[in-house]
Parts: structure tokens; sequence; C-alpha cells
């Protein structure tokens, strides 16, 4: 009963071969054929609560295709969670560590065994998503979140003060008083699972509001939770109007924390909010956001114009530009842009655009009909705006059976154009060329143009270059990459995070995201109390 076992460091979770697995290729094509419309409903304490209000999930690169119905609870039922969260707290609290986490490390077995498939294919469907795209989210960085969780948690319960002759010193790692609301984006399924599952395994309870635009594959990871052990009540999944379900949580005396992750503008609302009710709340709340970016990908003269290639083919169009780490505004030397503009040209062509399920697909569709209109009307400025902007490749976009977006480059003449500033999210690259001398300059330029710092790419071999920019550019990315693109972190080896605009920097999928879900106590035990109140020095 009083073992304390030691969970040995994970190792990334490998990609699944479709190609030399027929039979898991043959699991997936069934579900992504499956013509089942999933009703999700809220639930809470356990209980599956089917509201009647239901709000229609649409596959974006096909908007025919009804794939759920969103059970959206009601203002009373988001209250409910919060009460019977707090009701399960107690218990789930008081659980060693060890049996919190193997509940968590289950899940990431079940994915990995007996649910890949599935929910990998929910994550195409939902959120138009390649396979490329989907796998490595759905199951492999979810399933590195859990294991890597774990093994980031152990490591914070081992950091004890030191004990003297006489006494003993310990830190008890405890969770927040109260409940933790975890508000997560459509992009990626396993942030989803993470905005949840890191809090709760720290012992919190917790409100999930997914998405709706993700809440199929949030949905199906959640039936796993359950699959797993977690009790009921520990994390309720609230689907529910976001308006709606964040006024009720952050009215209530026992919020304790937001983890969040999404726009910029979403984010710095809640944050006022909650300072707006401070004063209403048990304790001050925790917050932690990961939001926008306007990554950066920055080559120097010395660089490889291949490479640079790849990387803004890559690091730009994957997922249809819809990573918060997706690069956005491209900075090349003239004496590159030639070859790299040419490359694009032959390239970009090449990327076939359509329905997910096919092989050969390279992007989906972008996420629904606000932000195709919003991406073809920046398109359509650039087009108008002769002068200042010119596509140097795609531009189209077309709404029959999806919200499509072709990959498209445009380059502008002014670095402080609005689209090298602003977050556009889909697949839309801004290009300055700049002149080679102008190197220092442009280190300037980078940093202060945008309002965000999340991700950006130093393209360069000249060493003293490199360092110069490395410097020149410290606060301008929270994860930067240096001769590779700016996407891809992976979970134990690139903790992810940025600032300014771009959130708190509280680099998820380490132990410092969950070192912020504890409120240590330090107790000191005297083993021979004092016995007189007099000094007994010289």
């Amino acid at each position: 009963m009083n073992a304390i076992p030691q969970f040995p460091r994970p190792v990334n979770e490998p990609e699944f071969n479709y190609q030399a697995e027929p039979e898991g290729r043959a699991v997936l094509e069934s579900h992504l054929r499956s013509t089942d419309v999933v009703d999700i409903p809220a639930v809470i304490g356990g209980e599956k609560i089917y509201s009647g209000d239901v709000e229609e999930v649409r596959a974006p690169h096909d908007t025919r295709r009804l794939l759920a119905r969103i059970h959206r609870p009601n203002e009373q039922q988001v209250r409910g969670a919060i009460q019977n969260s707090l009701a399960a707290a107690r218990e789930w609290t008081a659980l060693p560590f060890d049996k919190r986490a193997s509940v968590f490390l289950r899940a990431a077995e079940i994915v990995a065994q007996l649910r890949r498939h599935e929910i990998t294919a929910a994550t195409m469907l939902g959120q138009s998503k390649t396979l490329d795209q989907a796998e490595p989210d759905a199951a492999g960085e979810l399933i590195d979140f859990m294991r890597f969780n774990v093994y980031e948690a152990q490591q914070i319960h081992a950091q004890q003060p030191l004990t003297v002759q006489g006494a003993m010193n310990r830190t008890d790692w405890r969770p927040l008083e109260g409940f933790v609301y975890a508000v997560s984006p459509f992009n990626f399924t396993a942030i989803g699972a993470n905005l949840a599952c890191g809090p709760a395994l720290m012992g919190n309870v917790c409100l999930w509001k997914p998405s709706q635009k993700s809440a199929l594959a949030n949905y199906r990871f959640f039936e796993i939770l359950e699959q797993a052990g977690l009790p009921p009540g520990v994390i309720n999944f609230i689907p529910a109007d976001p308006a709606m379900a964040t006024r009720v949580a952050l009215d209530s005396p026992d919020f304790a924390g937001l983890h969040f992750t999404g726009s910029s503008q979403i984010f710095k609302s809640l944050w006022r909010s909650i300072g707006e009710n401070v004063d209403r709340y048990r304790g001050l709340p925790r917050i932690v956001g990961e939001t926008g970016g306007k990554d950066f990908v920055l080559a120097h003269p010395s660089a490889d114009a291949d490479a640079v290639t790849t990387a803004l083919i890559r690091g730009a169009f994957e997922y249809q530009g819809q990573k918060c780490s997706a690069a956005s505004r491209a900075y090349v030397p003239r004496s590159l842009w030639p070859a790299v503009k040419s490359a694009l040209q032959e390239q970009l062509p090449q990327l076939r655009v359509g329905d997910v399920a096919q092989r050969e697909t390279f992007m989906g569709a972008v996420i629904d009909g606000v932000s195709h209109g919003r991406l073809n009307a920046r398109i359509q400025a650039a087009r108008d705006d002769g002068q200042a902007a010119s596509i140097v490749s795609g531009g189209r976009t077309w709404t029959e059976p999806g919200w499509f977006v072709e990959p498209t480059v445009i380059e502008v003449t002014d670095p402080r154009h609005a689209l090298m500033r602003d977050e556009l999210f889909g697949p839309v690259l801004t290009v300055f060329v700049y002149e080679d001398k102008a190197w220092e300059d442009t280190l300037k330029l980078v940093d202060d143009t945008s309002a965000y710092a999340l991700t950006g790419s130093i393209f360069c071999v000249d060493r003293q270059a490199l360092m110069q920019a490395e410097t020149a550019l410290a606060n301008a990315a929270g994860n930067l990459y240096i001769n590779t693109k700016p996407t891809g972190a992976v979970v134990g080896q690139q903790p992810f995070g940025g600032s300014r605009a771009s959130g708190t920097n509280d680099k998820a999928g380490s132990w410092m995201n969950l070192l912020r879900w504890t409120s240590p106590r330090v107790i000191k035990e005297s083993y021979l109390p004092q016995g007189r109140w007099q000094f007994t020095g010289n």
C-alpha cells in the first residue's frame, strides 16, 4: 500500500505506418467511410446529457456530410457541472499521485493499442486533416502528452526541501482550490486533451469546454478517459455555447484557473473578465494561455535556397496554415529570392487540395465559412492593391464541396504591411524581399513588426550572423528553429509556448506547465519540540 513507483522517462510514440500495415489502414478507412452520425452529449458526473439543443458538426471539406450533433448543455447544467466537479475533488485529490497517473497512462495505451484509428479518423473528418497531419496529432502527440506529463509531474513531486537533523521538511504539491476551466481549440486534438488532463493529473478537477469544431475527436478521447477509469466528475465535458459557459465559469467563486488555447483577442478578454471578478474568487486564479502567432522565416544570404523553399512550403501550408506555429511571414534576401520564388511557383501547384481521405491530398479545407470568408477577403485585397502587394502563387478559393483556399504566396513592398503584421490562420504566406546588406535592419523588422512571439525560423550558414540573429531575436519567439521549419514541436523535445501576444509561455508538455496547476504547501515537523523560551546560544 505504501509503494512509490518510479515511472521511467518515456520515448516519443512512433507514427503508425499505414502503408506497411494494411489491417490498420482497412480499419481507418472503415471509420472514414462510416455514415453514422454521432450524438455528442455533455457528460457531467458520468451522466450523459442529451439536451436537444443541437449544433451540427459537418466535414469542412465536404459540408454536405453530417458527422455529429452536439447536444449543448444549458446554463443550469453548466452550473451543475461546477458543483459536481467540486464534489469529486476531495476523493480525487486524496488519491496518491501514482494512482492518478495510472489513469492517464492507461488512456495512452488505449489510444495506442485499441482506438488509434478511430480517433485519427475523427480528427481527419471533423478538422479536415490529412492522415499525415492527423496521426501525429490525435495519436502520437496525445499519447506523448499523457506519458510525458506523468514523468514530468513525478519530477515535481520529487523536489523536496532540505531536511536537517532534528526536523523534517517536506512539500505537498497540492492542487488549486476550486476548479480549472479548460478551453480547447479546433486545430489539435492532442492540445484539447492536454488542457484538461494536465491539471487533472496534478489533482485538480476540470470543466472541459471543447471547440465545437473539434468536438467529435475530443469526445472520442473523453470516452477513452472513462474507459481508462477516470472517476466521474474529475473532468466534466461541457460542449456548451462558449459565451455562456465562460460567463458561468468565470462568475463562480470557486474558479481557480484558466487553461486556454485559442485567439489572442479572446484570451485577453478572458483575462480582463477574470480581473474584473477577482474580488469574488476564493483565491487568485492561475491564467495559462497559448494563443496566436505571426511566425517568421528569416533567410540570411548564406542560406540554401532549396532548404528555405521546403521550409516555407511545409511550414506555411501543412494543415492549411491552421497551426499557431505556421510560417506566416518570410524575409528573403534579394540574392536568394529569384531561386526561392521560382521554386515556389513550380512546386506549389503540385500540392493537391481536396478530400483528406485521399492519400495524395496535401491540404484539406479551412475550418469553416467564417475563416474562408476572411481569407478570401485578404487575398482579394492584395490582388486589388497592385503597387504594395502582388500574388506570387495561388490565390484561388472555392466553396464546393467545402471551404477551400489554395496555397497562396503574396509579396509585399512594405515590410510593415498589414499582411506582415496580422495573424491570418490560413494557407497564406507573405514575403518581404530585403537587400542583402540590410541584415541588421531586417533583424529589427522581424522583432518589432508583429505583436506576436510564438515561433520563428532562421536559415543561415554564417555562424557569426546566426549568433547575431539569435541575440537580436531573443524575445521574438518562444520556440526558435534554426535551419528548419517553425512547426512540429515534439513533446519532451521542444516544450511549446510563446510570449507577447502569443500567450503566457508556460511550455505545454513540460514541468513548467504542470507547475502552474499546483499550490505547494511546505511543512516543517520538529522531532523534539522546544522546552524553553530562552535562547541557548552564547
